[in-house]
């Protein structure tokens, strides 16, 4: 007799005189899985196969539920034409936000600015920087709106719907508003004159302006000035094509007498954006960086001195004075 040692079980012996074989008894502690089901109810190769690493093409869940190969894989993207509306729904909100905060472009519909700048001209002018405190400085162009009477003479044209839709969100210039664009010659606090064929005096010093002003011409252009003086919060304004431009000089009969608010001034004109030919930065001219020109920063450290020395003297007479009468 022998004695079987597979699985745990005993092979029983086998009758003598040939009779039937008996059914193995098996342990129910060490059966595997396959041998716990009766062959009838033995599951297919396709199913028996999830036992093994990537055999199957399910996958269980928590549940008890399974879910197909094809749900794992990631959801198919949505089609470009789908895409579409939500792009330009956002490029156009882009579009808004930085033509109302940062930038805005703006044409040249007259010569006053030549040769600097020449009808048709696109130009892009930064609006970012006054949200944050910063006024117009001399010699910079800058675009602002209509004081009030300085474009009663000009015709405003009637721009088309798609040209006021292009013109509100800021990709196309906007033909209806009424701005200007000059170059800041004088701000508040400062003297501004021009006698005779020139030149330019600010502050009482000339300015040399040959580098911008329209050749040929001269700077006072057929209208001499001043002596004229700019309130705080204001400034003075002038073309550079000074025979074909009705700015500050010919407007002193209103009201600031020539002179723009601050306020109305919509940011300064950085560059020439458009045509491509014409690509260009507008820096500001080197003779509005003079010595002198300036009187509140020529007298701004003297001030500093003073009320930095006030109290110093006042400590040292109060000390002395002190050790004088003792008590």
């Amino acid at each position: 007799m022998a004695v079987g040692a597979r699985s745990g079980t005993e092979e029983p012996e086998e009758p003598a005189g040939g009779g039937e074989t008996p059914q193995p008894v098996t342990s129910s502690v060490h059966q595997s899985p396959a041998q716990s089901q009766p062959e009838s109810s033995a599951r297919s190769p396709r199913s028996a196969s999830s036992d093994r690493p990537g055999g199957s093409d399910t996958l269980g869940t928590p549940g008890g539920k399974e879910v197909s190969g094809s749900m794992r894989r990631a959801k198919k993207p949505r089609a470009f034409w789908k895409e579409l509306p939500i792009l330009i729904g956002i490029a156009l909100l882009l579009a808004l936000l930085i033509k109302t905060f940062l930038v805005q472009a703006f044409s040249i519909p007259s010569d006053s600015m030549q040769d600097t700048l020449q009808r048709g001209d696109r130009v892009l002018v930064d609006k970012l920087t006054p949200w944050f405190g910063s006024k117009p400085e001399r010699g910079e162009v800058v675009v602002f709106h209509d004081p009030g009477g300085w474009l009663n003479e000009t015709p405003t044209p009637e721009p088309n719907p798609v040209q006021k839709v292009l013109s509100f969100i800021g990709l196309m210039p906007s033909a209806e508003e009424k701005d200007l664009i000059k170059r800041v010659i004088a701000v508040g606090g400062d003297t501004v004159e021009c006698h005779g064929s020139g030149p330019v005096k600010v502050n009482g010093k000339a300015l040399k302006e040959d580098s911008y002003i329209f050749p040929g011409v001269t700077p006072c252009g057929d209208r001499a000035f001043g002596p004229i003086h700019v309130p705080k919060g204001r400034i003075w304004v002038m073309g550079d094509h000074r025979d074909d431009s009705l700015d500050s000089r010919y407007h002193q009969n209103l009201k600031g007498h020539g002179t723009v608010s601050e306020d109305e001034v919509v940011g300064r004109a950085f560059t020439i954006a458009w045509p491509i030919n014409r690509w260009a930065t507008l820096p500001v001219p080197d003779t509005f960086d003079q010595p002198g020109i300036n009187k509140a920063m020529a007298a701004a450290p003297a001030a500093l001195g003073l009320a930095g020395a006030v109290p110093i003297v006042l400590w040292r007479r109060r000390r002395l004075t002190g050790e004088r009468n003792p008590r």
